[in-house]
């Protein structure tokens, strides 16, 4: 079904293309944006507005997996409509018409091709149901029971205040403080359903992207290069488990909000951490993903000013980030933090993540995004390079640790204990891991242990470790990097970037 045209607009794609210049979708005569600005305001006009679509259509109706399939196609609708006609006075209004109307179409179809089925049925004595037996047409009924449908007191529009059991609504139903005055905001309701912890981490990315940020599956499969039919097989899958578990559209269940916030929050990380170094291809960096990821969390910060670890992590995304300009050169070759040029660095992100986790350090307590933020706050004061406080670093690392023992956090430890006791000390701490299987053969281990050995003047074995850390990656900028540091042991005159 089309989606809401005003009266009196031509319905043929010529007549569209006749008014499209000072008509509106809202009939106010507006005049059409145009142009790449105008493009990319109403991209994030329809990523904003995604999740708050998807939440009001989903809690009304249920079934995750249709209902935001329908709200896909209504953005898409906008997408094509918008730029030509105007955006509507009520562009949020227009999604969720356009979106219950493809739900509608959907139950519709389902509902005669199942009459027909029970009518062949009826018709054929072999198949009859026994007398007292419910129908096989009773679709209304069924899909309140299964949350495939609107209630059984009629279509869309009649279900005004409920939504099917698969997936029912229960604002209100969690005790958690932290849930407490925001419970109805869909974006983070949206965000804490799409980290259920029946899904994998890939799979909470995956659905994440296309259900809270709004983007298509072809935009999150060429993010991640990956086919696109790939992209969709994840993605309908992820949809199917919520479906499974019994996943409801509300706060999480009493005791589970702190673990769902967790997943939320080490979701946005991943999102970013493969934007900022992309795991494969040719580029260094994909700006989408950090870009969506830092939108998303400012989006959670702003929900939740208090929480600690929520402002730990954008501090943490804004540091980082602001690194991104000195972190390449013009072709695109990596440059390590200490070889960056410092005035290319983004003042107004360093400023800002700066003062964020200035803030936010003593008033909340300290979890590991936090300290992380901190870490990066002291590179982003450091005016050179040399003048880096190391020690401050090697301590704050020391207090991740303890918080968050991870192997990279140990790998991130020798870098800034070798800055402060010497390469050896770096090359001890991280021996043990290579006895860990969740990093032993990861091409970071190898890389940082190459750099130590160079520093601790074993050319040979820093040469030969450099060559197996560029086989290991499958990150093309990484692998010139590091092939170009082992280059330059062998001869020194072999130019690391050009």
């Amino acid at each position: 079904m089309d989606p809401p045209r005003p009266a009196g607009q031509p319905a043929t794609a010529a007549g569209q293309s006749a008014t499209a210049a000072g008509q509106s979708a809202g009939g106010d005569g507006r005049p059409a944006a145009a142009g790449p600005a105008a493009a990319a305001s109403l991209d994030e006009l329809l990523r904003g507005l995604a999740p708050r679509v998807l939440g009001a259509v989903l809690r009304r109706y249920g079934d995750f997996d249709r209902t935001e399939d329908a709200v896909q196609e209504a953005l898409l609708a906008a997408a094509l409509q918008w730029p030509g006609e105007g955006v509507p006075r009520n562009p949020h209004g227009w999604l969720v018409t356009v979106a219950t109307r493809r739900l509608t179409d959907q139950w519709r179809s389902e509902a005669a091709r199942r009459d027909r089925e029970a009518n062949a049925a009826a018709l054929d004595p072999a198949t009859r149901p026994a007398a007292g037996t419910p129908s096989a047409g009773a679709p209304a009924a069924d899909a309140a029971l299964t949350g495939s449908g609107p209630s059984a007191t009629g279509g869309p529009d009649a279900a005004a205040g409920g939504a099917p059991a698969g997936l029912a609504s229960s604002a209100g139903s969690a005790s958690s403080a932290g849930w407490a005055g925001w419970a109805v905001d869909d974006t983070l309701t949206l965000l804490l359903l799409c980290c259920h912890e029946a899904l994998s981490p890939a799979s909470q990315v995956a659905l994440t992207l296309r259900a809270v940020a709004g983007l298509t599956t072809a935009q999150i499969a060429s993010a991640f290069l990956v086919p696109e039919a790939t992209m969709t097989r994840r993605i309908t899958r992820a949809k199917r488990s919520i479906a499974e578990a019994g996943a409801r559209f509300g706060p999480p269940p009493d005791g589970d909000y702190g673990a769902r916030m967790q997943a939320a929050l080490h979701t946005l990380y991943l999102i970013f951490n493969e934007g900022y170094t992309a795991t494969s291809g040719d580029e260094l960096h994909r700006a989408e993903l950090t870009g969506e990821a830092i939108r998303l969390t400012r989006q959670v910060h702003r929900l939740l000013p208090a929480d600690g670890e929520v402002a730990g992590l954008l501090a943490l995304m804004l540091l980082t980030e602001a690194r991104r300009p000195a972190r390449t050169t013009a072709d695109g070759a990596l440059v390590p933090l200490a070889e960056q040029d410092r005035s290319r660095w983004d003042r107004a992100q360093l400023r800002e993540g700066i003062d964020l986790i200035t803030a936010t350090l003593p008033r909340a307590l300290i979890g590991p995004y936090q300290l992380q933020a901190a870490i990066a706050a002291v590179h982003a004061e450091a005016a050179r390079a040399e003048d880096t406080d190391w020690p401050q670093i090697v301590a704050l690392y020391q207090l991740l640790e303890r918080r968050a023992p991870n192997p990279m956090v140990t790998l991130s430890q020798a870098v800034a204990v070798a800055e402060v006791r010497g390469p050896r000390a770096g090359l001890e701490l991280i021996a043990p891991l290579a006895r860990d299987d969740r990093i032993a053969g990861h091409h970071r281990l190898t890389a940082v242990r190459a750099h130590l050995l160079e520093l601790a003047g074993d050319t040979a074995a820093a040469h030969a470790a450099y060559q197996l850390a560029s086989q290991q990656t499958t990150s093309r900028p990484e692998q010139r990097y590091l092939r170009g540091r082992a280059a330059r042991l062998v001869d020194p005159q072999h130019p690391q970037r050009p």
